[in-house]
């Protein structure tokens, strides 16, 4: 029997504000589409944490024997600089500035996007479509709204009416914000002359001359609107309904709130059951942002490059870290607060290792079957990794009682213990275990000091005092100090 139907999975809704039990439409099957990034420079760790998030969802789904259709677009056209309909395209502004074509500024970042997930250990998507290869649907999809009478056409662009939508509709349920404030707070802009309402949002803009991305539609050469590829794509693979819509929490307006305007529009049907937004991350107690320079990249953190960081971490390290928060809080990010991970990154790699050699007994002192149910009910509670690995910390510490002789463990509890473990570092919470490589390279370190060591001693018996002072002398100014005793000499490595 499927896992799924042993566990009763909660998550929250952003539409209804509320924790629900996750009932998918078809019993065993997932639809999950999740916004991806507009590929237009280099992938920060903020996106970073949206993707590793929803890669915890899509890996824990998969646990429990569901069998998931994961789609992730790419953003390769039709993302202005503003929300507003106005600016640049900004893939197409980045090619401008660069003197180069904006399908190699695609293809740049989006291979960079892969290899820095790849790094953080998160499985591919399902599908991942991109924006410029669903032109003709996107087309399509606006006939379809214009007939319905919720989209309308000035001098080749086209406009969704968001007032007249609202009539029979409720446009801003996701975000909780009421037409009549958006009304109150909107400043007509020159750039939005063409529009009825300063609320309506392109579907489809002419594009201006110098405009590079654009295509022939029969309204005019021009491009889509940024939100109509999600409600295109999602619609293609998962169908006019689906179970899960993710994305950042930045997103929810207006980006999510116009892709169920849309879907509504076009097919008549609520197109989401369930609405996911994670939160953002903060670096020192602040907002990150490359132009006030409080900004990380994820390669920085690898190499330790970063006036923030006293050190490289590991990908796995510093993925530890960010799950070791709920997915829908914020988390700061700081170099002792990495410090911290890495500490506990390692006990948890090192217990792991001890839990398949442990000494067995007639009896246990540890309930395991209780605790791998406590790891299930904190996934099954809107996914809290936090508190998952507070349950992992719970078996770290009575696997270190089981070594040290005061608690005791049964062979089946030992092999039912190991194989928990197995499962929810590696397949749920998609941890690498780097501390092998660290262990290896502790050996070598070990084995070339002792080598220094005995040809120290060589030098002390032959009364070379100059040669034993030099080779004790540099390896302390490397951190290594040699202590001399009854029994030999030992060397401690300092912090």
């Amino acid at each position: 029997m499927a896992l799924y139907k042993e566990q009763s999975l909660k998550l929250y809704n952003s539409i209804s504000r509320e924790k629900e039990i996750f009932k998918p439409i078809n019993e065993g099957h997932i639809g999950m589409y999740v916004c991806g990034p507009t590929v237009y420079s280099n992938v920060h760790l903020g996106n970073c944490r949206t993707f590793i998030s929803f890669d915890l969802i899509f890996r824990y789904f998969k646990h429990l024997g569901y069998k998931i259709r994961y789609v992730r677009n790419i953003t390769d056209a039709g993302h202005l600089e503003n929300d507003a309909d106005s600016g640049e395209d900004r893939i197409a502004k980045k090619a401008r500035l660069e003197q180069i074509e904006p399908m190699e500024v695609v293809q740049r970042y989006t291979v960079d996007f892969h290899n820095t997930l790849q790094k953080f250990n998160n499985l591919p998507p399902s599908i991942e479509p991109t924006a410029t290869g669903h032109i003709v649907e996107q087309i399509e999809t606006i006939k379809t709204i214009i007939d319905k009478g919720f989209a309308y056409e000035v001098n080749g662009s086209v406009y969704f009416d968001v007032l007249k939508f609202n009539k029979d509709h409720d446009y801003g349920k996701l975000s909780g914000r009421s037409i009549e404030d958006m009304i109150a707070n909107t400043r007509e802009l020159a750039a939005q002359s063409d529009k009825k309402n300063p609320q309506d949002f392109a579907l489809w803009k002419k594009a201006e001359p110098q405009h590079i991305m654009r295509w022939p539609s029969p309204w005019s050469d021009g491009f889509p609107g940024w939100h109509l590829e999600c409600t295109v794509m999602s619609t293609k693979y998962l169908g006019e309904q689906f179970d899960i819509h993710g994305g950042g929490m930045d997103l929810k307006f207006p980006h999510h709130e116009c892709e169920i305007a849309q879907g509504e529009a076009s097919t008549g049907k609520n197109p989401v059951n369930y609405w996911m937004h994670a939160n953002m991350l903060t670096l020192n107690g602040q907002k990150m942002a490359k132009s006030t320079g409080n900004n990380i990249l994820p390669n920085e953190i690898f190499s330790g490059e970063n006036d923030n960081l006293s050190k490289g971490f590991s990908p796995s390290v510093a993925r530890f870290f960010m799950l070791q928060a709920n997915y829908r809080s914020i988390l700061d990010f700081s170099n002792t607060a990495l410090l911290a991970s890495e500490k506990g990154f390692n006990r948890l790699m090192d217990a792991y290792r001890n839990s398949s050699l442990l000494p067995v007994s007639e009896s246990s002192t540890f309930s395991v079957k209780e605790w791998k149910q406590r790891c299930y009910d904190a996934m099954n509670d809107d996914f809290n990794s936090p508190i998952l690995i507070a349950t992992l910390f719970e078996a770290v510490k009575f696997i270190v009682g089981v070594k040290e002789g005061n608690e005791k463990i049964t062979a089946e509890d030992k092999e039912l213990l190991h194989t928990t473990m197995h499962d929810f570092i590696f397949d749920v919470l998609g941890l690498l275990d780097t501390t092998v490589a660290n262990q290896d390279n502790s050996e070598k370190l070990s084995g070339t000091v002792e080598l220094l060591i005995k040809l120290r001693a060589e030098a002390r018996n032959n009364k070379d005092f100059a040669t034993s002072d030099q080779i004790r002398d540099q390896l302390l100014a490397l951190g290594i100090q040699l202590k001399d005793g009854k029994e030999g000499t030992v060397f401690t490595l300092e912090d």
